[in-house]
């Protein structure tokens, strides 16, 4: 069983979401309505995950993620959405947020976020991911991106869909080991050594 600590200022989101959560492998250990109090319950609840309202009094989901990562707690952290803004899509990403959901796809997609984020992967809603390959396209942006020819940006914007090396060469129609070799290049020109460092720089790039 995965322990869940759920913040969300709204009662009815917040019963929704526990509905929704009834009979599933995660029990929810704590449910708060700011972050103030996620961050207070913390200590004492030890949740594997927190499932945070981006949008909340007393410290937004952003703000306790920003902390957590200030404190070096790597812990696990999903984001729930009804609207965010590019800035904050960006600064979630260099965080290292694990999850993000928009509340409007929550029923359909907030029980398969958190089965990746238990195994230790990523789930970002797919709007969300579109949007963020879109601007790292975007010609006019400007910085590490810049460095990037027009197929090695078609390889960041797969790469930030989540997309295995197969999977980009099978969108692309080329093979495999030509995707490896464009990934190479890209970590090289853009000073990171793996996905995850790829997609925050990235993200600041467009930011």
């Amino acid at each position: 069983m995965t322990t869940l600590l759920l913040a969300e200022d709204d009662p009815l989101t917040l019963a929704g979401i526990k509905a929704l959560l009834a009979g599933s492998e995660f029990a929810v250990v704590a449910a708060v309505s700011s972050g103030r109090l996620a961050l207070e319950e913390l200590p004492s609840k030890r949740p594997d995950i927190l499932v945070l309202d981006f949008e909340m009094p007393e410290r937004s989901g952003l703000d306790v993620l920003r902390i957590l990562r200030e404190r070096g707690d790597k812990r696990p952290v999903v984001l729930l959405t009804g609207s965010m803004s590019d800035r904050k899509v960006y600064e979630a990403l260099q965080l290292g947020v694990n999850g993000l959901v928009v509340k409007a796809t929550a029923p359909q997609n907030l029980l398969t976020c958190l089965a990746c984020v238990a195994e230790g992967k990523r789930w970002i809603d797919h709007d969300v991911l579109q949007r963020v390959m879109e601007l790292s396209l975007n010609p006019e942006s400007q910085g590490p991106l810049d460095k990037l020819s027009r197929r090695e940006r078609s390889v960041v914007g797969l790469v930030l869909q989540g997309l295995k090396n197969r999977e980009i060469a099978d969108e692309l129609g080329i093979g495999e080991g030509t995707i490896k070799v464009h990934l190479h290049n890209i970590f090289e020109k853009m000073g990171v050594s793996s996905r995850m460092e790829l997609a925050f720089a990235a993200a600041k790039a467009v930011n």
